[in-house]
């Protein structure tokens, strides 16, 4: 739950925990680990110095670590460059995703939604849109509708979308720290974000006994979210031992517990696609969040109710017009 560089995301995210936190107690699920967040970055490097910059522009609290007093707290945590500084967020953590997604959904159908579990067809046409069909046959009514299908978005809307958001595959490695040792686990160790390793490296704490997180952030190749291979290379294993062997060395033969492909799915910048469809006048598209995006998601909720309902100034950056047909990423 880290915040980043940029300041709208920033903010987002600061409007988000609250209310991440909101529903986790009233649904009396504690799905919010408050690990700590700590960046770590390198003088001169531009993304390391503008997350701290921003992050003390806005009022996020942090703490700015040198690479000594980071291997005092973390010694599990292994620096090979003096001029390594951190970026601590003592009051951020963990989501813990699929069980917020859960918990979001029982919290809807108490409270009058109907949640349904189909492919949807996509609508053609244009104007207004009166309903749309489930692959089984069920039609669906509505006044309006938003489609936030993630890395599908491109599959339902091709023509629109096909060279604008852009799915990738990415992998996550999950190793087992040694019986009984506790480093690797909260709160002996926070979730981590690197800005050295141009791979864009980051990890978990073992929160739920499922073992050490960790996956690179870098935009893996074009990837099918229905009939791409989910399987685990063993070149991919290689490269995360190795990453290990260098910033956690005690893992660095850790078994792997588990490890699963994922996709992102980014527009151009990175930037979230929240907007009209051109095509349709009640239509509105949702995406583009990935690999930042699920914490934002209270916030992009309250955005889109406000865009529908009020009719509010909408945020240039997230405009259908902006989103290009080249990958330039500029939001982390």
């Amino acid at each position: 739950m880290g915040y980043g560089a940029d300041e709208l995301y920033t903010r987002m995210a600061m409007l988000s925990l609250p209310l991440w936190q909101e529903l986790f107690e009233e649904s009396r699920q504690p799905l919010f680990h408050g690990t700590g967040v700590l960046w770590m970055g390198r003088p001169g490097d531009l993304r390391s110095e503008a997350t701290r910059d921003t992050l003390q522009r806005v009022g996020v609290p942090i703490e700015l670590l040198s690479a000594a007093e980071i291997t005092r707290r973390y010694p599990q945590l292994h620096l090979n460059d003096v001029d390594t500084f951190g970026i601590l967020e003592p009051r951020s953590g963990a989501l813990l995703a699929r069980r917020a997604v859960a918990a979001v959904v029982e919290h809807a159908a108490g409270h009058g939604a109907t949640y349904l579990t189909g492919e949807v067809q996509p609508p053609s046409g244009g104007g207004l849109l009166s309903s749309v069909r489930l692959t089984t046959g069920e039609e669906i009514v509505a006044a309006v509708f938003v489609f936030a299908c993630g890395a599908w978005l491109p599959k339902l809307f091709p023509g629109l979308l096909g060279k604008r958001i852009y799915p990738t595959r990415q992998e996550v490695f999950f190793f087992a720290p040694p019986a009984g040792d506790q480093r690797y686990s909260a709160p002996h160790l926070p979730v981590w974000i690197e800005f050295i390793d141009p791979r864009g490296p980051y990890g978990f704490p073992d929160i739920e006994g499922r073992g050490f997180k960790l996956a690179f952030d870098r935009h893996g190749p074009a990837f099918d979210p229905d009939a791409g291979d989910r399987l685990i290379g063993a070149e991919a294993v290689a490269s995360a031992r190795a990453y290990l062997a260098q910033r956690f060395p005690a893992l660095s033969d850790a078994p792997l517990n588990e490890s699963r492909v994922c996709q992102y799915e980014n527009t151009s910048s990175g930037d979230f696609l929240i907007d009209r469809h051109p095509d349709f006048s009640n239509v509105w598209l949702a995406g583009g969040g990935s690999g930042h995006g699920f914490k934002h998601g209270p916030a992009v909720g309250e955005y889109v109710a406000a865009s529908i309902l009020d009719g509010s100034v909408p945020e240039p950056r997230f405009s259908l017009a902006t989103k290009r047909e080249i990958q330039c990423r500029t939001v982390y």
